[in-house]
């Protein structure tokens, strides 16, 4: 038995499922969905093809289960900053840099999965996942404002409902600006820095 083999039949169902995850991940993420093989995350775990399947049922089903566990990374993310006592202002200076921006949605970065997600349009399964994931990021969002606001850092009348779509719709643009934008560069700091002034009270 190789090293391979054995680790393979060590190996329990969900740990299998996680790895496939992990893997098809990395695949989604550096070359999206539509190229991305399910032959490719199999040989990258160590299985063959129809395992991928037997623990997925089809490559939309895995690709939904992508999105959603990297949701859930993202989630946790802003649920741990919320709870932090770090600045609020200086994490939405962060998230709107324009650098930051532009590596969220790189090749190989958790953020191109959601991209790639919100322009497949024919498997309704992928729809679900980018959908619920789109919402999950409004609410944990909300709290992280609701905080921000509660903490004196960001305006008193500020909906932060509303705020938050906005800023997920800043982030989500991003492609769309960088392909239209005459000065891409001087474009996304106006932005970042309009934003940021309609946030914070007038007085910071």
């Amino acid at each position: 038995m190789t090293g391979q083999q054995a680790r393979r039949t060590r190996m329990s169902a969900e740990d299998r499922r996680e790895s496939i995850l992990v893997a098809a991940t990395e695949v989604f993420a550096e070359v999206g969905y539509l190229r991305g093989k399910t032959s490719t995350v199999a040989r990258r775990v160590g299985v063959s093809e129809p395992v991928v399947f037997q623990n997925f049922g089809t490559k939309a089903a895995l690709f939904a289960a992508v999105v959603e566990r990297a949701a859930d990374h993202i989630c946790r993310m802003l649920d741990r900053a919320t709870v932090s006592t770090y600045p609020v202002s200086g994490l939405l200076r962060v998230v709107l840099d324009p650098d930051h921006l532009r590596q969220v949605h790189s090749a190989g970065a958790v953020g191109a999965i959601f991209a790639d997600a919100s322009s497949v349009t024919d498997e309704p399964e992928v729809e679900a996942a980018a959908r619920t994931a789109t919402q999950r990021f409004a609410a944990a969002l909300v709290g992280l404002l609701d905080r921000g606001k509660a903490d004196g850092e960001l305006r008193a009348d500020l909906d932060t409902g509303a705020a938050a779509w906005w800023l997920l719709s800043l982030v989500a643009s991003q492609r769309f600006r960088q392909a239209t934008a005459a000065d891409f560069e001087a474009v996304e700091s106006r932005i970042a820095e309009s934003t940021l002034a309609f946030l914070l009270p007038v007085d910071r």
